[in-house]
């Protein structure tokens, strides 16, 4: 698998965390972790369950605060935005749940017209439908416009799920478990996917994975969370080119080499 050379900006750091900590009680979940993400980047985060990286996507988008430290997101403080301006930042980040969290009793064509005419109401009907059709033609789903979520595979449940979050037109975007129940055929056409957007968008992105072929090929560089703070940060070949027992046990997962 080959995947093209992005447009990477290291010049325009687009999140910026410094010092980041956060803790439940008696429980540090994030400790003086740092990480930049650059424009046009695909930056992947891995980790064992319960090491923080929902708890930090959640900062990152304003959901949670930080106990203290800095997140910069496109250029604003994150907890310091009143309530006009979360609404207006969070238009600019795109997240795709790892559940894809389509409504069922809406048709692909109402799931991807709610957020449009809810979020840009000066659309007319035409505007909204060469919108809807555009992003679905870009996930490969238009032929599936006015099906329902139920009569959808996983794997195109996941590249609706991405659609819908397209349409807004994000200048970051988020994926939680991209590939998590897919099959292998399914996994590598949403690797496929996540790299066309970033092509096609020029979206920064945060990869959430435990999927080290998702890993592999799509993020530029790799973060490893471990111990409430970034271990490890590189390229893929970088970031495994260690002894570290911790480091190396995510390569007891299997992942699909292809040339």
């Amino acid at each position: 698998m080959k995947k093209e050379a992005p447009q990477v900006d290291k010049n325009n750091t687009v999140i910026s965390i410094e010092g980041l900590e956060k803790s439940f009680g008696s429980l540090q979940v994030l400790k003086s972790l740092n990480l930049q993400v650059y424009k046009g980047e695909n930056m992947v985060l891995l980790g064992r369950s319960g090491t923080g990286k929902s708890v930090l996507i959640k900062i990152i988008v304003g959901l949670m605060y930080p106990d203290r430290g800095s997140v910069k997101v496109l250029g604003q403080e994150v907890d310091k935005l009143d309530t006009k301006e979360m609404d207006a930042f969070r238009l600019k980040i795109g997240f795709s749940f790892q559940g894809s969290a389509l409504y069922d009793s809406m048709t692909v064509r109402e799931n991807l017209e709610f957020p449009l005419i809810k979020n840009k109401r000066d659309l007319d009907s035409r505007e909204v439908n060469k919108a809807i059709e555009g992003v679905l033609s870009d996930v490969g789903l238009l032929k599936t416009i006015d099906q329902w979520p139920s009569e959808l595979s996983g794997g195109q449940k996941k590249r609706v799920g991405i659609a819908r979050t397209l349409i807004l037109r994000p200048e970051i975007m988020l994926y939680d478990e991209p590939t998590s129940g897919l099959d292998p055929a399914s996994s590598l056409e949403i690797i496929k996917l996540i790299n066309e957007v970033q092509q096609k968008y020029h979206t920064s992105s945060i990869i959430i994975t435990h999927d080290l072929t998702c890993a592999k090929f799509t993020g530029e560089r790799i973060a490893v969370l471990l111990n409430g703070t970034i271990e490890r940060l590189g390229s893929f070949d970088e970031v495994f080119d260690t002894d570290d027992p911790d480091i190396m046990s995510f390569y007891n997962y299997n992942f699909i080499n292809e040339s």
